[in-house]
């Protein structure tokens, strides 16, 4: 298996969502916290904006996008499949849940779904994003 950036990004990922405030709840679900681990901002823009920009009904905040993109990485990243990792913004909130990765050649995948509650009412797009080699998620399109 390869190590390099991926290999010796993954621990600080995870040692960082921990101390940012990601925490478990009774339920199962992860909720993911209010900040970015140092570093994955370059992982989150490979997202390309992610599901969540497919949902134009939306109209998110910059910061409720941000926290979005944030889970939309978690579990692509780290979420066992299928447990969603939740997030909260400003009169609206999400669910992110992952399947359980694939190959496709030499790249990890994995197909996902956001559902996204704004006024009550729920939206769910689905996708599948696929790992590079310097450990981004690309979106399939």
């Amino acid at each position: 298996m390869k190590t390099g950036l991926r290999g010796a990004f993954f621990p600080f990922l995870l040692a960082a969502a921990t101390v940012s405030g990601c925490t478990t709840t009774s339920g199962g679900k992860t909720q993911t916290g209010d900040t970015v681990p140092a570093g994955a901002g370059v992982y989150i823009t490979a997202l390309q904006g992610g599901l969540v920009s497919r949902n134009a009904a939306a109209g998110l905040s910059k910061a409720d996008m941000q926290r979005a993109l944030e889970a939309e990485y978690r579990a692509l990243e780290a979420a066992p499949g299928g447990q969603p990792v939740v997030w909260q913004g400003k009169g609206v909130s999400g669910s992110v849940v992952a399947a359980a990765p694939y190959q496709v050649g030499s790249q990890n995948c994995r197909q996902y779904s956001h559902t996204l509650t704004v006024d009550g009412r729920d939206t769910a797009t689905r996708g599948a994003a696929c790992r590079n080699a310097d450990g981004a998620w690309t979106p399939l399109s």
